[in-house]
C-alpha cells in the first residue's frame, strides 16, 4: 500500500502541472478548474494529516502483534495479526488466479451477525471468515463500478471545475452529478476529454485510501462545496464519517473501493443527462455523466454491441416507425397511443382478462378520484402526497388515485364479509396517475398516465400459501407465453417495519414456501422487503438480457388494520390478509419491454400489423378485398396495398413494415380461391387454399405461438424458434442495462446519501 507521503506528492504533482498540458484554446472550462484547485488542494492536504492516523494505528498494531484466525470458505484457517494483515495479503497466499480476479472482500467477523464488503488493502479487525469476490459477483461489480464512479468524479473536476454531489453504482455502470457554475452544461462533445482524462488516472495506478474522521472533519474538508456539507449537516453530530482518496480526489464515501485504479481496462462514457438535487425540480440543476468501464476489453466490445443493439430496439425509435404511440407536450407523461398501439394494448388486457377467468379472479371498476380522507386512512396522504395530482373540490381536498389497493379495501368493507367467501380475488385495470418529475419522463418506462394488470386478494392466514401458488403459476403462464426468461427474490424485513416479528416470520416462510414448491430457483433479498409485508420481486430479461423489475408480489398485514377489515368467522371475527399482485406491472411498462424484446417484430397474437394482401394487379384488386374481408371476418388485422407500385416493391415494403404474412393474389389465386404466403423473413411458402390459411392463422393466433405457423420447425411456442417470427433471442448471460436504468430515471438521491456515509 502507498503511504500517504508518496501519495501527497502523487496528487500535488497532478493538480500543479494539469493546466500546462493542454493550450488554453482546448480547455473552455479552464477558469474553473483553475478557481477551485485550492479547494483540490485543501482536501488533500486534510486527508494526509487524517491518514497519518491510520498509519500511526497499523505501525501500533504491528507492536501489539495480536494473532487472530481467518476462516476461508473452503474451511481452511489462516493466521493474521489485527489491524496489520490485510484480505490481499490472504489473496497472495492463494492460487494466482484468485488474486488476479479479486476486486474485494466479503468478512464477518465472529462477533457481527452480518458479513459486510470490505477493501482488500483494509486491515482484519478480529477473528473473522473472508470471501474474495471478483467482479464475476454482484458485490464485485457494484465495487468496481463505484470505485469507477470516483475516478469520473476526479475527470469532471479536473476538466471542468465541478461541485460533486453524488456518484454511486448503477445495475450496469456509474453515473456522476455534478454541478457547474454559470449555467454550463457539458455536451458530447466533451466525453472524449472525460474519457482521456480518465484514461490519464488509470495509468497513473493510483491507490485508493480510506480515513474515518468526525463530522466536523468532514465539514472542514468540504466547506467549499454545499452539496457535500449539506449530506454531512444531515448526519449526527457524533457520526464517524469514511472518507477515500485517489490521487487529487478525495469524497464521501462507505466504500469498499479497489485497491488501485490500474484495475480499470477500459473505460467509457455513455450518456448525459440533467438531473436535480435531491431529484427536487426547484433546486439546483446538475449535469449526469454516466460511464461504464470493465477489467478486460473483449467485455467493453461486447457491452458496447449490446448498447447498439438496445438503441436500434429503443421502443420509442420503434414506435414512430410502427406508428404506434407518441407524446405531446400538451399532456406530459401521458402517451398517445395509435390504432397500431391500441391493438397491442388491448391484447395485453385481453390476455390477462383470460388469465383471471382460468385463476377464478373478478374484475371490478373503481373511482379515479377519491376524497383525500381515503389517502388519510391508507397512509398515502402522509407518505405519498408529493407523487399524486390533488385538487379541491367544494372546498374538500380530493386526489387521482396513484394505486388501487385502498379502493379494494373499500370496497371490501362495503358490507359484511364470510371467511366461506374467502379467498376475494379482486382485479382492476383502472386508469393511474402518478406526479412524476418532469425530468425523469422517459417514453413509456416512467410515464404519469398508466394502467397496471392490478390485483389483490383478500384471504385467511391459511390460505396465504395457495393462494402465493396459484400467483407464481400465473406468473410462469404469462411469461412463457411472451418468452420471457425471469428470476425471483424473497425480499424480508426490513429494520424500519409494522408488525411483530411472529407476523413477519409467519409471512416470510409462507412467501419461502410458496418459492420452494414452485421449483424455480430463487434467491434472498435479505432487509429489502416492505414495510407493511415482505415480497416476492420478480426480475424478467428480455432477448438482449437486460433486466427489468415488472411483476411483484406482496403480502400485506398493514391495509386491513388501517381500514378496520374483518370477516366473520365461526366464533368471532378475524382481519384478513391482503396479497398485492401485479404480473404486467404497468402496462404501458411491459409494452415498451415487448417492443425492445421483439424488436417490434411482434408474434402474430400480439402483431398490430398481421397480414399485407398484395395483388399482383389492378384485375385482382377485388379478389384482394375479398380475401382482406374473410380474414377480417375472423377478426385478423389486415391492409391491401392497393398501389400501383411492383408487386415485388409492395412485398418488400410489407416486410419491412412487419407485416407477419404477406399473402399475394394473382388471377390464377383468384380463379383457385388460393393466396401466395410469404413471411416476413422473406421466406416464400408458396400457394394455400384460403381457408387453409385463414385455419392457420386463427391457430396461431390463439394459441399465443411466439413462432409461424408456416415454419419447418414450428413447435408452437417459445423463443427457439423465433426466426420465422422475426424474435431474435440472444445467446447471453444475464447484464444489467445502463441505458435502460438512465432513460428510467431509477436513482434515489436521498438513498444514496444514506448509502455514502457510516
Amino acid at each position: 500500500m502507498q503511504n500517504g507521503a508518496s501519495m501527497l506528492s502523487s496528487g500535488n504533482h497532478h493538480l500543479h502541472n494539469k493546466s500546462k498540458q493542454a493550450p488554453a484554446a482546448a480547455r473552455p472550462h479552464k477558469e474553473y478548474v483553475q478557481k477551485r484547485e485550492p479547494y483540490y488542494q485543501k482536501r488533500v492536504d486534510l486527508f494526509e494529516q487524517y491518514y497519518q492516523r491510520e498509519v500511526d494505528r497499523v505501525r501500533a498494531a504491528k507492536q501489539a502483534d495480536r494473532h487472530i484466525k481467518v476462516t476461508l470458505p473452503d474451511g481452511a484457517v489462516q493466521d493474521a495479526v489485527s489491524g496489520v494483515t490485510t484480505p490481499m495479503d490472504i489473496a497472495k497466499t492463494l492460487a494466482k488466479s484468485i488474486l488476479k480476479k479479486a476486486v474485494v472482500a466479503r468478512v464477518k467477523a465472529e462477533s457481527a451477525t452480518e458479513a459486510r464488503t470490505w477493501d482488500l488493502l483494509r486491515p482484519l479487525e478480529e477473528d473473522c471468515t473472508l470471501e474474495l469476490c471478483s467482479f464475476d459477483d454482484k458485490i464485485g461489480k457494484d465495487t468496481f463500478w463505484h470505485s469507477s464512479s470516483h475516478i469520473l468524479g476526479q475527470a469532471l473536476e479536473l476538466e471542468f471545475g465541478v461541485d460533486l454531489t453524488i456518484g454511486p453504482a448503477i445495475e450496469e455502470g456509474f453515473y456522476y452529478d455534478c454541478y457547474l457554475e454559470d449555467g454550463r452544461t457539458l455536451t458530447d462533445s466533451d466525453k472524449a476529454a472525460i474519457e482521456k482524462r480518465m484514461q490519464q488516472v488509470v495509468k497513473e495506478t493510483q491507490s485508493f485510501q480510506r480515513v474515518a474522521v468526525s463530522r466536523d472533519e468532514a465539514l472542514a474538508m468540504f466547506q467549499e462545496n454545499k452539496f457535500k456539507v449539506e449530506i454531512i449537516s444531515n448526519l449526527p453530530e457524533t457520526a464517524t464519517i469514511s472518507l477515500y482518496r485517489c490521487g487529487p480526489m478525495v469524497d464521501l464515501c462507505t466504500g469498499p473501493h479497489l485497491p488501485n485504479t490500474g484495475y480499470l481496462k477500459t473505460q467509457a462514457v455513455n450518456n448525459l443527462s440533467r438531473a436535480f438535487w435531491r431529484a427536487d425540480v426547484s433546486k439546483d440543476p446538475l449535469q449526469r455523466v454516466y460511464g461504464i468501464t470493465f477489467p478486460d476489453k473483449d467485455s467493453m466490445k461486447a457491452y458496447q454491441h449490446r448498447m447498439e443493439q438496445a438503441k436500434k430496439r429503443d421502443h420509442r425509435l420503434l414506435g414512430t416507425q410502427q406508428e404506434l404511440f407518441f407524446f405531446d407536450r400538451l399532456s406530459p407523461g401521458s402517451c398517445f397511443f395509435l390504432p397500431n398501439g391500441a391493438r397491442v394494448y388491448n391484447n395485453l388486457i385481453e390476455f390477462i382478462k383470460e388469465v383471471y377467468w382460468e385463476y377464478e379472479y373478478e374484475e371490478v371498476v373503481t373511482p379515479n378520484i377519491y376524497n383525500f380522507d381515503l389517502w388519510k386512512t391508507s397512509g398515502h396522504a402522509d407518505h405519498y402526497k408529493q407523487n399524486m395530482f390533488s385538487f379541491d373540490i367544494e372546498k374538500q381536498e380530493f386526489g387521482l388515485k396513484p394505486m388501487n389497493c385502498p379502493g379494494h379495501c373499500v370496497m371490501f368493507a362495503s358490507r359484511a364479509r364470510s371467511y366461506r367467501e374467502l379467498p376475494l380475488r379482486l382485479a382492476d385495470f383502472g386508469v393511474l396517475h402518478r406526479n412524476e418529475y418532469s425530468g425523469a419522463l422517459a417514453g413509456l418506462t416512467r410515464v404519469r398516465r398508466f394502467q397496471q394488470d392490478d390485483a389483490h386478494v383478500f384471504c385467511r392466514p391459511d390460505q396465504i400459501k395457495p393462494e402465493l401458488n396459484r400467483c407464481l403459476q400465473m406468473l410462469k403462464v404469462v411469461y412463457n407465453t411472451f418468452g420471457l426468461t425471469y428470476k425471483m427474490a424473497l425480499s424480508t424485513r426490513p429494520q424500519e417495519k409494522l408488525g411483530d416479528d411472529a407476523m413477519w416470520d409467519q409471512a416470510e416462510g409462507a412467501l419461502q414456501g410458496a418459492l420452494d414448491e414452485s421449483g424455480l430457483e430463487w434467491e434472498m433479498n435479505e432487509g429489502d422487503g416492505a414495510f407493511y409485508g415482505p415480497k416476492i420481486d420478480i426480475t424478467v430479461y428480455d432477448a438482449l438480457m437486460r433486466k427489468f423489475q415488472c411483476a411483484t408480489i406482496q403480502l400485506d398485514f398493514q391495509l386491513p388494520n388501517r381500514f378496520n377489515l374483518q370477516y366473520q368467522t365461526e366464533t368471532g371475527h378475524e382481519r384478513p390478509v391482503m396479497i398485492h399482485r401485479a404480473i404486467l406491472g404497468s402496462v404501458e411498462r411491459m409494452f415498451a419491454i415487448l417492443t425492445e424484446h421483439y424488436a417490434a417484430k411482434w408474434p402474430f397474437w400480439l402483431s398490430p400489423r398481421q397480414v399485407m394482401v398484395v395483388p399482383i394487379s389492378e384485375a385482382s384488386l377485388e379478389y384482394a378485398q375479398q380475401v382482406r374481408s374473410q380474414l377480417r371476418t375472423a377478426k385478423l388485422h389486415v391492409d391491401v396495398d392497393a398501389t400501383d407500385r411492383k408487386m415485388q416493391k409492395k412485398v418488400r415494403e410489407a416486410q419491412l413494415a412487419q407485416y407477419n404474412y404477406i399473402l399475394v393474389v394473382g388471377e390464377q389465386e383468384m380463379k383457385g380461391q388460393t393466396v401466395n404466403v410469404r413471411t416476413r423473413d422473406m421466406q416464400e411458402h408458396g400457394m394455400h387454399p384460403l381457408a387453409d390459411v385463414t385455419a392457420k392463422l386463427l391457430e396461431e393466433r390463439n394459441s399465443r405461438s411466439l413462432a409461424s405457423s408456416f415454419s419447418k420447425s414450428n413447435t408452437g411456442s417459445g423463443l427457439a424458434t423465433g426466426a420465422a417470427s422475426g424474435i431474435e433471442p440472444a445467446n447471453q448471460e444475464p447484464v444489467e442495462a445502463a441505458a435502460v436504468a438512465a432513460k428510467a430515471g431509477q436513482s434515489d438521491d436521498h438513498q444514496f446519501d444514506k448509502a455514502r456515509v457510516n
